[in-house]
């Protein structure tokens, strides 16, 4: 599974650059704390397996990576995709790094 520091992804979102975030969290986290991105509960992925381009580079983040890394080993192993990259720490480690 590839990774993405926090750094990166800040410098990614400073930048504009062309890439989908996707918050695997509950709603209620989300509501607590957010980097932004579309909020695809993780026991909702595989119904909305649509909303994770192939064409492009996919971050995906949850609170710490663990459940956004679970979730693109599924996406990967069940699906395919080769373009996903987990943030790594989550979002915590971003708030302690790079700050919201």
């Amino acid at each position: 599974m590839k990774e993405i520091t926090c750094a990166d992804l800040k410098k990614m979102l400073d930048s504009q650059e062309d890439f989908k975030l996707i918050d695997v969290r509950e709603e209620a986290e989300s509501l607590q704390a957010s980097i932004g991105g579309d909020l695809i509960p993780m026991n909702t992925v595989p119904e909305n397996l649509e909303l994770f381009p192939k064409d492009k580079k996919v971050v995906v983040y949850c609170r710490s990576g663990n459940r956004s890394g679970v979730i693109i080993n599924f996406l990967e192993k069940e699906h395919g995709f080769t373009n996903l990259y987990n943030l790594k720490g989550g979002i915590m480690a971003y708030s302690n790094e790079v700050g919201l």
